[in-house]
């Protein structure tokens, strides 16, 4: 009698030119480790869109500085997610070059003090001049000062800073994309960027600007887990925007029992779990918090983001056109201090009831 274990055989994968993405994404499925996992976050994000659930995607590591930020763009812009939860340092590198600015091919063994003399900073094999750096920041103090003196949400000062950025350059981007889509921005820890470096440079200014309201984030961004329990989580690259949208599920929960957690999940990550630390924290874990459902369907593909994501993105724009075609879109409206869901606003400053 032949073994349970002996079900599915591994089939080598055959070189065969002309495939698109999504063919040899399918065919990966039948390969082994992370090649076989990639294959499966296809599937898995195919299903998020054919189900009536609320996608979050998770923004760490330097990506858009990397290259990744119109990939991203492209996400938004088509809606293959409803919701941004972002490390400050990709939107600004996002902002930096919708500003005109670049990013410069580089090596990871130059001598750094002969950059640092020139003002140039490196990311790994990525250079970016200091100077341009110092402008930004100085922009975006300038824009914080043209707001009312009251406290934002990181959600609300983000829609508008999209806003600004897009009337004054009218290049694509991820702050422009989610300003033009509706789609809202997290940013829990957007003082540790050189976005809230900016920010701070207009409290210098006068003590009433940039006051953010990074509380306020965790009751919105909870308060559409409790309206819309269904919910999935993309994650690239760990950090603080992955437990920042599982602790959404968890707070909602508090207030809601029918949450239950994610019912779907994928990571992209290269840290590992065995250190203990979040970003590389399994999935399986997640269960035990509560923060994805027992049954959930997930998977972890250990890879960078930059060799996975394109090949991810490329095979669903291919692949998953009608099951996204057919997708009922969140209407939100981030404008105001209180964000609102299909016409109808969130509670002021309070978790939504169960109805």
């Amino acid at each position: 009698m032949k073994s349970r274990f002996l079900r599915a055989a591994v089939e080598p994968f055959t070189i065969e030119p002309g495939l698109e993405a999504d063919e040899v994404l399918a065919r990966m499925e039948r390969i082994s480790f992370q090649g076989r996992n990639l294959a499966t976050a296809r599937r898995i994000w195919e299903k998020m869109l054919g189900d009536d659930c609320t996608i979050f995607l998770g923004l760490a590591g330097a990506l858009s500085a990397g290259g990744l930020r119109m990939i991203v763009a492209y996400l938004i812009a088509n809606r293959y997610v409803d919701c941004l939860v972002s490390t400050g340092a990709n939107l600004y590198h996002d902002l930096h070059e919708a500003r005109g600015r670049r990013h410069y091919i580089g090596s990871p063994r130059e001598d750094d003090a002969a950059l640092q003399a020139e003002h140039i900073d490196r990311v790994y094999d990525t250079y970016a001049k200091e100077d341009e750096f110092v402008d930004n920041d100085e922009w975006i103090a300038a824009f914080a000062m043209t707001l009312e003196r009251r406290p934002y949400t990181s959600r609300e000062f983000l829609y508008r800073l999209g806003e600004y950025l897009w009337n004054e350059t009218q290049q694509e981007g991820i702050l422009t994309a989610a300003y033009r889509a509706g789609v809202p921005i997290f940013c829990p820890a957007i003082a540790d960027s050189s976005i809230g470096m900016g920010i701070s440079q207009a409290r210098h200014r006068d003590a009433t600007a940039g006051q953010i309201d990074i509380i306020g984030d965790i009751i919105e961004s909870a308060n559409l887990v409790i309206r819309r329990p269904r919910t999935a989580s993309i994650v690239l690259g760990g950090g603080t925007p992955k437990n920042f949208i599982n602790q959404a599920s968890v707070q909602a929960e508090f207030y809601d029992d029918r949450v239950g957690g994610h019912r779907y999940a994928l990571q992209i990550v290269t840290d590992v779990p065995h250190f203990g630390g979040a970003s590389g924290s399994s999935l399986e874990e997640a269960q035990s918090w509560g923060k994805l459902a027992t049954d959930a369907e997930q998977v972890t593909v250990h890879a960078d983001a930059t060799v996975a994501l394109p090949l991810l993105v490329t095979a669903l724009a291919t692949g998953a056109r009608e099951t996204l075609a057919g997708r009922t879109l969140l209407r939100f409206d981030l404008a105001g201090p209180v964000m609102a869901v299909d016409g109808r606003p969130f509670p002021e400053a309070r978790f939504e009831a169960r109805t």
